[in-house]
């Protein structure tokens, strides 16, 4: 049976990966009447006094909604909201197997930006957090920013930030490895959608000076008509000479090409117009931009993937559960800037000189380090921010 098959009869037999217990034993009068009524009037006139305690009292401080409208689900695209619930719940499942966080999926009946960022906001007081999956760009963009200037929590689309901390604790380590340095390489990102976009600015945050972007047809530049406000706004930022041209062009001498794009639009001719040593992160999914064997073939010294059956798997799950667990043990407000580049340290500090090598730059979902060692760089950056403040 191969893994789809496989999976398909797993979610049959399953009837959802999420189940509910309670943590209290509920056998006799007394359970009943500390867990419900009489007693649970006490916390609720606490709360009531403070909703702050809600955190105290309440799941609030360890619970996250994972909210998704359906419209841009894995490689599926728009499949709306029942076919994107086994995402969102596996989602939920990942959460709690690898950062202890607990999560529940909602799945929204609407792709109105002004909708879901009302719904978000009415069902935020029983959150500790919101991880937006799934949604395309670029209402994704909008729809992010509202939430923030309206939640007093931290509000963190994945498919944006959990991308972009999990290829730059790569870019790290593989520039570690070939012996450059993030100045004075040139950094082509194909693909200008809410995961290439995010890519970009946080390579830019952590002090990559040359930066350009491609899309399907070709570099953001002047020149191109019908970019989006978040495309044009990157203009500011990237591609600082201008240049026009090709997904080609662009690559020709570059250091390193980041693909969040479309299966197969990498050619072997494009790798090997690139700079020596060349670092290729083709993460298109299931199908990539080029395969591994082919990239290395054409000279690409580190080749990295969104597949699990390759080596350096370029994979969220080595980050979002451990962001929203510093995030919740922080009690931050926001995931903020400082915090995602503190993740992608933390990240790439896992791999030991040792252990780093063309195809391990990253670490092992399953590594047993990953989430708290994320989760303190998160938390320590909260604490210092707040002392900041």
């Amino acid at each position: 049976m191969d893994i789809a098959a496989e999976s398909l009869a797993k979610h049959a037999e399953w009837r959802g990966k999420l189940a509910f217990d309670p943590k209290m034993d509920i056998a006799t009068r007394h359970d009943l009447a500390v867990a419900y009524t009489p007693g649970v009037a006490e916390p609720c006139k606490v709360i009531a006094e403070n909703p702050e305690a809600a955190y105290d009292y309440t799941l609030k401080a360890n619970t996250v909604a994972v909210v998704s409208d359906g419209s841009a689900v894995l490689g599926l695209g728009n499949i709306g909201p029942e076919a994107a619930m086994p995402v969102m719940e596996g989602k939920a499942a990942l959460f709690k197997a690898f950062g202890g966080v607990d999560a529940f999926p909602i799945c929204l009946d609407t792709q109105d930006t002004d909708e879901i960022v009302e719904t978000v906001i009415r069902i935020a007081p029983a959150f500790g957090g919101i991880n937006l999956e799934d949604i395309a760009a670029p209402r994704c963009f909008e729809i992010e920013a509202r939430l923030n200037d309206a939640l007093d929590i931290p509000v963190f689309h994945d498919d944006q930030h959990g991308t972009a901390i999990v290829v730059l604790s790569g870019i790290i380590n593989a520039l570690r490895l070939v012996g450059k340095d993030k100045e004075s390489v040139r950094v082509v990102v194909n693909g200008a959608g809410s995961a290439g976009i995010a890519i970009a600015k946080l390579l830019l945050s952590y002090g990559f000076a040359n930066v350009t972007m491609c899309d399907i047809r070709g570099i953001l530049s002047s020149s191109y008509e019908g970019m989006n406000p978040a495309q044009e706004a990157m203009l500011e930022v990237t591609n600082l000479e201008d240049k026009s041209g090709t997904l080609a062009d662009a690559m020709e001498g570059a250091d390193i090409v980041i693909g969040v794009s479309a299966p197969g639009v990498i050619t072997p001719d494009m790798v090997a117009s690139m700079a020596d040593d060349a670092i290729v992160f083709a993460m298109a999914n299931p199908t990539p931009e080029i395969f591994p064997d082919e990239a290395r073939a054409a000279g690409a010294r580190v080749v990295g993937t969104g597949r699990s059956d390759f080596p350096n798997q370029v994979n969220n799950v080595i980050a979002f559960p451990g962001i929203f667990k510093g995030a919740l043990q922080a009690r931050a407000e926001r995931i903020t800037e400082p915090m995602k580049l503190a993740a992608a340290e933390a990240l790439a500090a896992l791999v030991s000189d040792e252990e780093l090598t063309e195809e391990f730059i990253m670490p092992d979902p399953f590594d047993s380090r990953v989430a708290d060692a994320v989760a303190d760089a998160v938390r320590a950056c909260a604490a210092a921010e707040r002392e900041g403040a």
